[in-house]
C-alpha cells in the first residue's frame, strides 16, 4: 500500500528535498507551506501531490489541513515536521534582542508538538513521524542562540516521544542537517550539503528504524561531542 506523507515547509528547502524523494518512492505526498508562490511551483512541478496553504502557528490551520488530508487520502503514516526559521540574535549587542522570539519558539517548537499531539488523535497508528532538528540541537550557534534553544527542546520532544509510542510500533525519527543549501543560506559561504543528501539519508534511516538520521558534518557529531566535546564546540561557535 501507498504510504500517505504529509510535511510541512514542504515547497522549498529540505521539505521540497524530502517531499521529492517520498514521491519517487510512490509515496502520497501532501505538502504546507505558508508561500502561495513556492506551493505554485511546487504544484506545477508535482500535479498528484496534494498542496495546502497554512500557516503551522494557526490551530484553525492546522486543523484544516490535516481535514483536506483525510479528504484527499483517508488516512495518513508519515508525518514529517520540518517547518522551520533560523533567527540571529546578539543579546551583547541588540537593541532588543527577543523581537518576535514568541513567533519563533511558536514555529519551530511548539507548533510541530501540537501538529504531532493532533495527528495522533486522527491516526493513532501511525507509521512513522519525523522532526527535523538540526546539528545546531546537539551544539548551540552563538550567532543563533534561541535556534539552539528551540532545537535542542524538539529534541528532547523526539526522544521521550520515541519511548512512548515504541508500543504502538510508530516509529520516532530525527534529522539532524548540517547547514544546507537553501534559499535561506544564500549568504552563508561554510560547506553546505544539498537537501536531495538530506532526503537521501532521512529515508534510508525511516527504512531502517534508526532514531536518528545524521546527514553530511553531522554523522560523527554525536561521537565527537562524547571525546571532544571542547573542540566541537569552538567549531561551532564560529559559525
Amino acid at each position: 500500500m501507498e504510504q500517505v506523507v504529509l510535511i510541512t515547509g514542504g515547497a522549498s528547502g529540505i521539505g521540497l528535498g524530502l517531499a521529492e524523494a517520498f514521491i519517487r518512492q510512490g509515496a502520497r505526498v501532501a505538502v504546507c507551506a505558508r508561500s502561495e508562490a513556492a506551493l505554485e511551483r511546487f504544484s506545477r512541478a508535482h500535479p498528484q501531490a496534494l498542496v495546502i496553504q497554512a500557516d503551522v502557528t494557526s490551530g484553525e490551520a492546522r486543523s484544516a489541513m490535516l481535514q483536506a488530508v483525510a479528504d484527499r487520502f483517508g488516512r495518513l503514516d508519515i508525518l514529517v515536521n520540518n517547518a522551520g526559521l533560523l533567527v540571529e540574535r546578539n543579546f551583547a549587542a541588540d537593541a532588543d534582542a527577543t523581537q518576535d522570539l514568541e513567533q519563533e519558539v511558536a514555529l519551530n517548537l511548539t507548533a510541530p508538538i501540537q501538529l504531532t499531539d493532533e495527528v495522533l488523535k486522527r491516526w493513532p497508528s501511525m507509521t512513522a513521524i519525523v522532526f527535523v532538528t538540526s546539528g545546531y540541537a546537539l551544539v548551540s550557534p552563538t550567532r543563533a542562540p534561541t535556534y539552539g534553544a528551540v532545537k535542542a527542546g524538539l529534541h528532547g520532544f523526539a526522544e521521550a516521544l520515541r519511548r512512548q509510542l515504541a508500543p504502538k510500533g510508530t516509529h520516532v525519527l530525527e534529522v539532524l542537517p548540517p547547514l544546507v543549501d537553501t534559499p535561506a543560506t544564500a549568504k552563508e559561504t561554510a560547506k553546505k550539503i544539498s537537501p536531495a543528501e538530506v532526503a537521501a539519508v532521512t529515508l534510508k534511516a525511516l527504512a531502517l528504524r534508526r532514531p536518528m538520521a545524521l546527514p553530511g558534518q553531522t554523522r560523527l557529531l554525536p561521537t565527537l561531542l562524547r571525546i571532544a566535546p571542547n573542540t566541537i564546540k569552538r567549531m561551532v561557535a564560529k559559525t
